[in-house]
């Protein structure tokens, strides 16, 4: 049960801390190839046993032990990224817990080395020193086990080894957090529960006058299997990712420019986008269907629909500048066609893209600003 109960909270815990953050936090897009590598301390829990019939049966108590990996990624630039991990674990034998056997000692160790491939989601929680992530991840790996058991007054001398393989599975939640002198590198902690499917079998054989029938007289000898049933580890790591094309650093302040007077006008109305978004909202979409309205009511002759964008920028410099004057437009061009599918002419809308000019809001450099991301429908 105890056993379960550590499978259970591990799962629940990483999927419900990763589903709460994700229904109040914004994506943080890591965008294209990054490295990550991490490593820390390993604790399996107690791994119950069973054995041929001579050999005592128990759960495995290990030692803490050591755990790291590298993975290779591509980040999608929508919070969403894919990576291919190499993981080793290392966990030395403590001793086998047996009510058949109560006083014994274990020697030896167990390692695990596999590849996983995982999907992982960044978060933008409103700070830029830390985002926190969630994933999960299958994989195959193999377990090499070398270990003995003794008990004292030559009852038993057992060892295992051998080499198992089997599918893997793994939750993660982790916190990175940018190196702001080093761009693209952040410093990361993670928490990992991993699990690999059984049983896994191993080779055993062993000396001495414990065991059943077929082990009836004092120093006898035996060989057989002996399976893990359940295997539920537990990694704290902490480790560095690299990525290779990183959001831009924060550009210098730029002269200010003298806002251009709007000709006075006898209406206007504004719509609002997400951030690197066209997509029109419910809301944006009544906006403009009532602007469509008021057009005809009022005789309007002729329509303007400017577009403008915030100053944050998915490339650096004058590629940055460029990328915003161009979704600008596309903005204004998608708030025209919507105006036309609501029954005003097209001759009658002229379209202009303004891209960083004019904000509601004035910002710094590289600034996320929901009210200077906009499209503002005037009538004249």
């Amino acid at each position: 049960m105890r056993l379960r109960f550590g499978f259970l909270s591990g799962t629940v815990l990483c999927s419900l801390s990763g589903l709460f953050a994700a229904s109040v936090a914004h994506a943080q897009p890591v965008q294209g190839l990054y490295i990550s590598g991490a490593g820390g301390a390993s604790f399996n829990q107690d791994q119950r046993v069973r054995s041929s019939p001579m050999f005592p049966d128990g759960r495995d108590r290990w030692k803490t032990g050591v755990t790291g990996l590298g993975a290779v990624g591509w980040g999608l630039g929508n919070g969403f990224r894919v990576e291919v991990e190499g993981n080793y674990r290392n966990l030395g034998y403590k001793r086998l817990v047996s009510n058949s056997l109560p006083d014994n000692r274990g020697d030896g160790r167990r390692q695990t080395y596999g590849v996983m491939a995982n999907a992982m989601f960044d978060m933008d929680v409103g700070s830029p020193y830390i985002f926190p992530y969630f994933g999960a991840g299958v994989g195959y790996g193999w377990t090499a086990m070398n270990t003995t058991i003794t008990a004292p007054g030559n009852m038993l001398s057992q060892h295992v080894g051998g080499t198992y393989g089997a599918f893997t599975y793994q939750g993660i939640f982790g916190l990175s957090f940018p190196i702001p002198k080093a761009v693209g590198l952040s410093f990361t902690t993670e928490y990992r529960f991993w699990t690999m499917l059984g049983p896994q079998g191993h080779g055993s054989e062993a000396w001495g006058t414990i065991g059943g029938h077929n082990m009836p007289k004092e120093y006898s000898y035996a060989t057989g299997n002996r399976n893990t049933i359940t295997d539920f580890n537990h990694s704290l790591m902490v480790g560095l990712r690299y990525e290779f094309n990183p959001a831009p650093p924060p550009m210098p302040p730029e002269p200010p420019v003298t806002a251009v007077p709007t000709p006075a006008v006898d209406r206007s109305y504004i719509v609002f986008f997400d951030w690197d978004k066209t997509d029109l909202s419910s809301r944006a979409r009544a906006i403009i269907s009532e602007a469509a309205r008021a057009s005809t009511s009022a005789k309007t002759t002729h329509i303007e629909v400017q577009g403008y964008s915030d100053n944050s920028a998915a490339h650096p410099g004058a590629r940055g500048k460029k990328y915003n004057q161009d979704l600008s437009v596309r903005r204004a061009q998608v708030v025209k066609a919507e105006l036309v599918r609501d029954g005003v002419p097209g001759p009658a809308i002229d379209v202009v893209g303004f891209g960083e000019e004019h904000p509601l809001v004035p910002t710094g450099p590289n600034a996320r600003e929901p009210q200077n991301r906009r499209v503002e429908i005037v009538m004249k």
